[in-house]
């Protein structure tokens, strides 16, 4: 109570004090106070402390230290908070400066204190400071974002007091920076630069009113460096061996490998000298992989290193051969993979590489190796290559065809064996031949001798048969094409069964042969040979002839037998009786017989009487006068008699005189002589073989290009009324020319058609072989072209299975350079024409020529081929391209006329680019109607070009003045006069229905179609 009643008289005081110290110095209110107002002295209130310092500071206390007021122990301490608070008492008692601390307390807190010093009853006035507690730790630092040199921290604040700040250092003291507590959300700090891979130990201090924490320690580390370069040191199928080198040579530095899609491979340390090598397995062949490769420095990771490696790809398992020439091997495999990415290498083992194809396209993969030579074994490895990997190789050989066998000869033939002799193809020892024959029953295989020429005896064959052949060069169990040839063995004639006559010889023969001769050693006759059987007629009587069977077997005639035969000798005719020796003899007399005979026999009464030589009178003794006798008379030639002629004579005076037959022998001479000629030469009968026809074309003018549409029009109407009238007027043109070369009976059977012959005088002759007059025929007349050239086409029927190597022949002899072609091989089920070239790249032999297709492109309409035709007779080799046209129906004409425009514009070029070397050959398969549209149309076409006129009618008059039915329908004949129209207007739309429409017959010449229409015929 004193204490306050004390407390309010000092604050009483100094109220008066504090009232007049404004304008009165303290001495001077003092002495007035003093002067006007006695009071009893009081004790002033003690001193404050003049500085507290903070010597202790954590998160819930801080201990405060101050120097004492006085000395006096009696001095106290009172601390408060600034609203008046007490927090403790504390002594001044004890040596040295006060200590005082201030707990429990919140962390990172200001607090206002005032602190009092107490005497007694008195209290300073206080003094007044503020602190603050240690501010907590940031609790937890993490990475939101690391590179190579710099690494971003987060964390949450510790306070949303945005004073807080954040002071973050290295471990051993060194300021990175600072950064406020400001904005929403946790804090970000990124840290740079900073060197790659590193562990970095840092301390994060909060900082409250300059006051920081304790300090958050931590370290993280920079991303680590990527692998700069990833090499494949080795690989196969199912593995990759992978190598780089390290990023650092700390060995705690560690590499993981993984797929793009994050999938881990594996991991490995970069302990150990050198590079790092890594062996990623089990894997799939030929497949590409990708791959991301990290650096891991104390659980980071770098970026990675992306890169794609690939499996060995799987060999092909196998390879065949779908094709062989001599030059070429066409190689077959399946694909190892479906992935079009895939590509193939071929190589000889020695490692040349042979050539690329890829796996591309549908089905098995081929590859054609060419420019190699015949009949050697080649070496190859084929790799499979994905990703520009190749396969370990599949290693294989192969061999080109050798050659084949050139030239067969055949020698001692027998009936049942004979020899064949040919010209080794090879020094090669390896070499051997394949024989086969009878329909391959019999197969025969030889070794190659060191012998230039090859002998080969056939035996046990059947006498007279014909055998063919198939010989086979053989290499490493590889053939050569076929050389194909014929041989027979021999007839023993003598075993035949005979019928001669004095004029004729015949038997049946059993054995092969196609013709035969008989000669008496002046004259040869021709035998008519057909079913077995031979037949020699026009024989001289009782004259000895040799009669030889041939066989033509490879263009060669072979004789098959040889046999001597005495014909029956002549009749006696003229026999004449006369008296002699007064009745007891007999002269007898007869005409010299038109033959030859060694004898004349007379039988008379049981009695022989022999006139050897050539007379032809004797006399016959020992008769009875007056007395008829009966006299057989015959005539002999070696082991042949005549028939009998018999003869009564009287030995008296009237006996009769045998009467003269000489003009009837005359006239049998002259018989025989006409006879023999026909069947020789029939041909030598005709004056003239060969009559042009001098029928006019006169009536068939020119239309000039600017008024044919005109004309066109006026023909087409009333159903082609004028084209029909025209073409009427053509069906007798050149009928009455003739054609004896074709009619011959052994060119019969060479022609297609019966009425679709060559006339004589344009028909194309062959050369002659073997002096047969007959070899030198084929259906095909020269046919003429634009101007003055009369020979510059050849049409020609199609090749009969008979006629192909004559079709051949011709397109060689003539230096033919073209053959247009304007039928397919078989149409409506019918064969048209017999296929004359190869069936695949092979070459084929057609007598001398051997044919190869050289190239072949294959278009709608159209094919066109190169053959390679060579003449083995002269080592010549050719080049013939061949026109194949394929949409023409047979009588008809094709849809339209800009493929056939087209079509001929082929032809021309290469005509006029050939120059005048040969005919080009145009055959459909009569070689008329089809053949003679085109060429028509290329002569008109021409025409029009150069002098602006059309001269179609003119030109197929001329035409059938050549070949017989040249044009052979009407539709083909409006059909030529719309490919015009079309022409002067290339851009005027074909009509949907054409004037030609194709009908199955269209014959308006019927005269001179008839027989076609009889036989069906077939263009």
């Amino acid at each position: 109570m004193y204490f306050v009643k004390s407390f309010l008289l000092c604050l009483s005081v100094a109220q008066v004090w504090c009232a007049t110290s404004t304008n009165t110095p303290p001495t001077q209110m003092s002495t007035t106070a003093i002067r006007t107002t006695p009071a009893p002295t009081t004790p002033s209130p003690p001193l404050d402390v003049q500085n507290v310092s903070v010597v202790g500071r954590k998160e819930t206390a801080i201990t405060l230290q101050w120097e004492k007021v006085s000395s006096d122990p009696t001095y106290n301490y009172t601390l408060k908070y600034r609203n008046g608070t007490v927090i403790g008492s504390i002594t001044g008692q004890g040596a040295g400066a006060v200590h005082y601390t201030v707990s429990p307390l919140s962390p990172g807190t200001q607090y206002d204190f005032t602190l009092f010093t107490v005497s007694g009853n008195l209290m300073s006035s206080g003094y007044n400071f503020s602190e603050v507690t240690t501010p907590l730790d940031v609790q937890n630092v993490s990475v939101v974002g690391r590179n190579e040199t710099a690494i971003t921290l987060q964390w949450e604040k510790v306070s949303s007091d945005p004073t807080y700040n954040y002071t973050l250092k290295y471990r051993n003291g060194t300021v990175i920076g600072s950064t406020t507590g400001q904005g929403d959300g946790p804090v970000h700090y990124t840290v740079s630069p900073l060197s790659p891979g590193t562990q970095y130990d840092f301390t994060l201090f909060t900082v409250f009113e300059g006051v920081q924490s304790s300090g958050h320690n931590f370290s993280e580390v920079t991303t680590p460096l990527d692998v700069q370069n990833v090499r494949v040191v080795g690989r196969n199928e199912t593995a990759i061996t992978l190598q780089w080198e390290k990023v650092s040579s700390d060995p705690t530095y560690n590499y993981t490998l993984k797929y793009r899609n994050g999938t881990v491979v594996g991991s490995t340390t970069g302990q150990g000298a050198g590079a790092v090598h890594y062996t990623v397995s089990p894997l799939s062949p030929g497949t590409q992989y990708d791959f991301t490769l990290f650096t891991v420095f104390e659980g980071v990771q770098s970026s990675g290193h992306n890169f794609s490696q690939v499996t060995t790809p799987l060999d092909v398992q196998n390879v065949r051969v779908v094709g062989r020439n001599e030059t070429a091997i066409t190689l077959q495999w399946e694909k190892v993979s479906s992935d079009p990415t895939y590509n193939y290498t071929l190589k000889y083992r020695n490692g040349t590489v042979v050539g690329s194809t890829t796996g591309q396209g549908a089905g098995a993969v081929h590859y054609t190796v060419s420019l190699l030579s015949p009949g050697t074994q080649y070496d190859f490895t084929l790799f499979t290559v994905f990703e520009g990997v190749q396969s370990s190789g599949h290693n294989f050989f192969q061999v080109t065809r050798p050659h084949r066998v050139r030239d067969v000869e055949v020698e001692d033939r027998s009936e049942t064996k004979f020899t064949l002799q040919w010209p080794r193809v090879s020094n090669n020892p390896s070499y051997k031949y394949r024989l086969t024959y009878s329909n391959r029953t019999h197969i025969a295989n030889i070794s190659e001798t060191m012998d230039v020429q090859v002998k080969y005896t056939v035996s046990e064959l059947s006498p007279g048969t014909k055998y063919d052949f198939m010989l086979f060069t053989v290499f490493e169990g590889v053939e050569s094409t076929n050389q194909n040839f014929a041989a027979a063995t021999t007839i023993n004639c003598a075993n035949s069964n005979w019928i001669i006559t004095n004029t004729t010889v015949e038997a049946e023969i059993h054995g092969a042969f196609s013709t035969a001769t008989a000669t008496n050693g002046t004259k040869v006759v021709d035998g008519t040979v057909g079913s077995s059987k031979v037949l020699f007629t026009g024989l001289y009587p009782g004259s000895s002839y040799n009669v030889s069977l041939f066989l033509l077997l490879n263009s060669r005639n072979f004789t098959q037998c040889g046999h001597t035969l005495t014909l029956v000798p002549p009749l006696v005719t003229g026999l004449k009786c006369d008296y002699a020796s007064g009745g007891y003899s007999l002269s007898l007399s007869w005409a010299a017989p038109q033959g030859v005979w060694t004898q004349v026999e007379i039988q008379v009464s049981d009695q022989s009487h022999n006139v050897t030589g050539t007379q032809t009178h004797t006399i016959i003794n020992g008769l009875q006068p007056a007395h008829t006798y009966h006299l057989t008379v015959n005539s002999v030639s070696g082991n042949q008699r005549s028939g009998p002629v018999e003869k009564s004579c009287l030995t008296d005076p009237k006996g009769v005189i045998a009467g003269s037959v000489m003009a009837v022998l005359l006239l049998a001479f002259v018989a025989f002589l006409v006879v023999f000629i026909l069947r020789r030469k029939p041909e030598l009968l005709s004056p003239k073989l060969f009559v042009e026809s001098k029928i006019s074309s006169d009536n068939f003018k020119p239309i000039p290009a600017g008024k044919f549409e005109a004309h066109f029009n006026e023909m087409s109407c009333d159903q082609n009324r004028g084209f029909g009238e025209e073409y009427e007027d053509l069906s007798t043109v050149g009928t009455e020319q003739t054609r004896k070369a074709a009619e011959i009976p052994q060119n019969r059977d060479k022609n297609r058609f019966i009425n679709v012959l060559p006339y004589d005088w344009s028909r194309v002759k062959l050369t002659t072989i073997n002096d047969d007059y007959t070899s030198d025929y084929i259906n095909a007349n020269y046919m003429p072209g634009y101007g003055n050239n009369a020979r510059q086409y050849i049409a020609a029927q199609g090749p009969l299975p008979s006629t192909v190597n004559d079709f051949w022949r011709m397109i060689w002899e003539q230096r033919v350079q073209g053959v247009v072609m304007l039928t397919n091989c078989i149409e409506s089920g019918k064969v048209k024409c017999e296929q004359y070239w190869p069936l695949d790249y092979s070459p084929c032999t057609y007598g001398d020529v051997s044919v190869r297709i050289s190239s072949e492109q294959k278009e709608s309409n159209w094919t066109l081929r190169e053959f390679e035709v060579t003449n083995r007779a002269v080592s010549e080799v050719r080049l013939v391209k061949h026109f194949h046209f394929t949409a023409w129906p047979d009588h008809g004409v094709p849809d339209g006329t800009s493929a056939l425009i087209q079509f001929r514009g082929l032809v021309r070029n290469h005509i006029e680019s050939c120059g005048s070397v040969g005919p080009t050959v145009v055959h459909c398969s009569a070689g008329v109607g089809r053949t003679g549209t085109l060429i028509a149309l290329d002569v008109t076409l021409q025409q029009l070009e150069k002098e602006r006129v059309v001269g179609l009618a003119a030109f197929v008059h001329k035409m059938r003045l050549n070949r017989p039915l040249m044009v052979q329908t009407e539709c083909q004949y409006v059909f030529l006069h719309q490919c015009i129209m079309d022409s002067l207007k290339p851009k005027q739309k074909i009509p949907e229905q054409p004037l030609y429409e194709n009908v199955d017959m269209m014959y308006v010449n019927a005269v001179a179609l008839k027989e076609f229409q009889a036989e069906n015929g077939q263009t």
